[in-house]
């Protein structure tokens, strides 16, 4: 599948509007063409008619207002959007782009939530790269300029900010990716074309543990491999990267992150586990530490059970895609014993697959966490306890 990460929104984004615009120009024309030519129309409205004028002021009754007629799913929709918007952020940067004709500067706009009350902030990586300057807009209008990058995940797309002096902030509580369904009822909110802020719009879960190859300009040479994602048709937009996949509850399940090229209602969202870990060694004060074990594997699909012979339908494959070992020297796999050809099933007990991807599932924790794995070897299952370390720098 052809996706690319949900683009900032750049002034190229404003084509669309513009050409709006342009067709409703046109209409007025013809609006204005068709009542020079409508005599004999006019003289044939002059005429009584039985119009109920009770329809024609100016307000509705409330208890005859449509409008305040809602369904139980519009009421969810409006109160997750009341009790989230304010801890999502527009993120606005600056960037230097090289040409043929030399440098010039660039904007671009994306989305945030707020995780703390002092300003901590969840993003996508690729929002924020290669920023020569970051401003990030509260829902209440309040413009922050002096903005950190504590730092970015490694192994996904996701990075870590920090407001200047912030306090008091209106923060979006994390829910648990790894109990998410597909069918779902979920809502998505961010800054749309970099010009709507915090729009909201909804759909359901179509799938989990999608693996896509995500790339800003559709193409292969610059592409990232994402795996584990969530994908959604709740409609995202260019300027939608970094906000949040809210459940029926407001809980944030997932990042948005990318969109199918060329598709209409196939989007992406990174689980809110996988950013845990590292939320955890930030609050303990030792930075953006990204936790890992350090071995090569493949998500058991149906395909790649069959290409390798498994007797099961789920869980990860721990083997290289070529002639190396699977297993990094020194990393907290082999320091647990784990070999090539072992199956991961499960992670602290939640299974591999179903509840989440491998990274994900490890991502929930902090370096010198020490979790249980589940492996399946030569057809016997077996348990390995691993102390996890930090991914290096």
């Amino acid at each position: 599948m052809n996706t690319q990460p949900v683009p900032p929104a750049t002034s190229s984004a404003k084509q669309g509007l513009t050409h709006r615009k342009r067709l409703m120009r046109f209409g007025i024309v013809v609006a204005v063409g068709a009542v020079l030519g409508a005599t004999s129309m006019w003289a044939y409205l002059k005429q009584p008619t039985s119009i109920n004028t009770n329809q024609l002021t100016s307000r509705v009754a409330s208890k005859d207002d449509g409008n305040l007629v809602a369904t139980d799913e519009e009421g969810v929709v409006a109160n997750v959007a009341e009790k989230v918007s304010p801890a999502v952020v527009s993120i606005t940067t600056n960037t230097t782009v090289s040409s043929f004709f030399g440098t010039s500067s660039q904007e671009a706009a994306g989305s945030g939530i707020i995780v703390t009350t002092d300003g901590y902030i969840l993003t996508n990586k690729h929002v924020i790269s290669g920023a020569n300057s970051i401003h990030v807009v509260t829902a209440d209008g309040t413009t922050y300029s002096d903005v950190q990058v504590v730092g970015t995940d490694p192994l996904n797309d996701v990075a870590y900010l920090k407001l200047k002096d912030a306090k008091g902030l209106t923060t979006a509580t994390l829910g648990d990716s790894s109990t998410t369904r597909v069918g779902q009822v979920v809502i998505a909110i961010g800054n749309s074309l970099g010009q709507y802020q915090n729009t909201v719009t909804s759909g359901i879960i179509s799938g989990k543990g999608r693996p896509v190859s995500a790339s800003s300009d559709g193409g292969q040479a610059n592409a990232e491999s994402l795996t584990d994602l969530i994908q959604t048709d709740a409609a995202i937009n260019p300027g939608n990267s970094g906000g949040p996949l809210l459940n029926r509850s407001g809980q944030v399940i997932g990042i948005n992150t990318a969109v199918a090229a060329n598709a209409q209602g196939i989007g992406f969202a990174i689980p809110i586990n996988a950013t845990k870990g590292t939320l955890k060694s930030i609050a303990a004060g030792k930075g953006a530490q990204r936790s890992y074990l350090g071995l090569n594997y493949v998500p058991i699909t149906a395909d790649a059970a069959k290409r390798y012979g498994l007797s099961v339908k789920q869980g990860a494959y721990i083997i290289a895609t070529d002639d190396s070992n699977p297993i990094q020297a020194g990393s907290p796999a082999e320091k647990a014993g784990m070999r090539a050809k072992d199956i991961i099933t499960k992670i602290n007990g939640l299974q591999v697959g179903l509840q989440g991807g491998v990274s994900s599932l490890i991502g929930e924790y902090m370096p010198g966490d020490t979790v249980d794995i589940t492996l399946l070897r030569d057809g016997k299952e077996t348990t390995t306890r691993v102390t996890l370390a930090a991914y290096p720098q």
